[in-house]
């Protein structure tokens, strides 16, 4: 399907990867997800069925990639039972959620972003991360700061350094564990960031 091949293929075994990392970070039915640059799905598949009603976030600046992941792969039955709740927006705008997350997850996100929607990204959800919840963020490494693009594109790879990672969390009144290698099939790296 269309939908799949624009957010990066490997379906399923990278919604699988995301959500197995997740329970056995300690994610319970009962806890508080925030999916960022949810998509269409590819890890909400797995969490939404999971999670109990009203427990799974996304947020993401594509209407149309939610509205297909919510028609082609998510049963209406389980959409109607579990009320996962959806943001619109290239901003970051996590105050329009009304509940606090445990867990926050951007898989493949600053993978393709400018340093500077980065900070954005950091500086709200550090705004919005309760005490004992966590951030999940990956990227590629690299082992020297490198000439991203000028401009976030979502099919160009930006790489940084373990560093500059570790510092948009701190810059943000964050702590930071890199956590590294967690078996993605294109080689990107974790970090956790906490209050």
């Amino acid at each position: 399907m269309q939908h799949r091949e624009y957010v990066g293929g490997m379906w399923e075994s990278i919604g699988r990867l995301q959500f197995d990392f997740l329970i056995n970070q300690g994610m319970k039915p009962e806890s508080i997800l925030l999916d960022i640059a949810c998509g269409c799905l590819r890890l909400g598949v797995h969490a939404i069925p999971y999670l109990n009603k009203g427990c799974y976030l996304g947020i993401d600046k594509s209407e149309a990639l939610i509205v297909a992941g919510l028609e082609y792969e998510l049963h209406d039955a389980i959409r109607r039972e579990k009320e996962p709740h959806f943001v619109i927006s290239s901003t970051f705008d996590f105050d329009r959620f009304k509940l606090e997350p445990d867990f926050t997850i951007a898989q493949s996100l600053f993978t393709h972003l400018t340093s500077d929607r980065i900070e954005r990204c950091f500086y709200r959800i550090s705004k919005l991360l309760k005490q004992k919840g966590v951030f999940f963020a990956t990227f590629f490494e690299a082992a020297v700061p490198q000439e991203n693009p000028s401009e976030s594109h979502d099919h160009k790879n930006f790489k940084y350094t373990r560093d500059e990672m570790l510092n948009f969390g701190k810059t943000n009144g964050l702590n930071a564990q890199y956590i590294g290698d967690w078996n993605h099939p294109r080689d990107q790296v974790i970090v956790s960031y906490y209050k």
